[in-house]
């Protein structure tokens, strides 16, 4: 089966995912993959979330916090700003103590607080997440194509929604002891609504926009994953570990996409001897590539003469990645 006949079978599919090591073309088969759903009049988002996003360089326009950002008709693509999240999270956390304490200005020790929890690592992470699931739950695509992170990242982001879930789940449960003994003070007061009300209604909406998000994610009726490999013993080592923990986290893992294939054919051509030697050891690797994934391979892309940038060379890899 190619990719092309994959969505004709499938047009229940709105949410796809290219995933891999890094430097494999995820990125290049997600934008190629835009353009071909956009060409067949479909309206597309393509989206990253690795920090180190490249759609602007593949683009070759500067999308980066710009939102959805239209690079054709009916296409879009949109490069999240981690650090304008996270500084909107900071103003956020700061005004809900304002309105809390009734207070005008942050005490200096929880405001050092603040600006250290912003440093984490993970925070950056979180404010990604938490700007895919805007877009998601707003809709208003027909498909959505994420550009993940390679493998180790990939996999924690997806694991994100379930550890979010189970950590809020767990919150929310507290709250609601708290609201009982929180609820007949309220009375006595004669208030309509308590405090415990307001922290526990948010705390369910943001549970129910990241099961929302997770149920898309792990969904097979909406949701296709694809893994890019390259005929490479690491990298097919590598994607069948992959593969195997995705497994666990019900991704829907839809095909294999082979790239960076050396035509077999140049070997009957005067060809260098390192050339040769490198065609050889893939022959050898692809045989491996068609017995571990029997069946599921959707697409060989060959190496292509120079880099995947701008819209003529996007158009090219769309052609060979679906077929003209």
């Amino acid at each position: 089966m190619s990719l092309a006949q994959f969505f004709r079978d499938n047009p229940g599919i709105r949410y796809i995912m290219f995933g891999g090591k890094g430097g494999l073309g995820k990125t290049t088969f997600s934008a190629a993959a835009a353009h071909w759903l956009a060409g067949q009049g479909h309206r597309v988002l393509v989206f990253s979330v690795d920090p180190q996003a490249s759609l602007s360089d593949i683009f070759e326009r500067d999308i980066f916090g710009k939102g959805e950002v239209e690079i054709a008709p009916n296409l879009y693509a949109c490069e999240i700003d981690a650090d304008r999240r996270i500084q909107e999270y900071q103003e956020e956390v700061r005004q809900k103590i304002r309105d809390m304490y009734g207070i005008d200005q942050i005490p200096d020790e929880i405001e050092n607080y603040i600006r250290a929890a912003s440093a984490e690592p993970a925070m950056e992470e979180s404010a990604i997440f938490d700007q895919v699931v805007d877009i998601v739950v707003k809709g208003g695509y027909d498909y959505y194509i994420y550009d993940l992170v390679p493998l180790g990242h990939a996999l924690y982001y997806l694991s994100m929604a379930s550890v979010y879930d189970a950590w809020i789940t767990k919150i929310t449960g507290l709250r609601e002891e708290m609201r009982k003994y929180d609820a007949v003070v309220a009375t006595i007061r004669r208030e309509k609504e308590t405090e415990e009300d307001r922290i526990l209604n948010e705390l369910i909406y943001i549970r129910d926009r990241i099961n929302k998000s997770s149920s898309i994610l792990t969904d097979p009726q909406r949701t296709a994953f694809f893994f890019v490999v390259t005929p490479e013993e690491m990298v097919i080592e590598d994607t069948l570990k992959a593969a195997s923990l995705f497994s666990k986290y019900d991704v829907p893992i839809r095909g294999y996409v082979v790239n960076r294939v050396v035509p077999s054919a140049l070997l009957e051509q005067d060809i260098p001897e390192y050339l040769r030697n490198r065609i050889l050891m893939q022959r050898g690797n692809m045989e491996r590539i068609h017995r571990e994934f029997a069946g599921r391979i959707l697409a060989e892309v060959p190496e292509m003469e120079r880099d995947i940038r701008g819209m003529t060379m996007i158009a090219k890899m769309a052609g060979v990645l679906f077929g003209r």
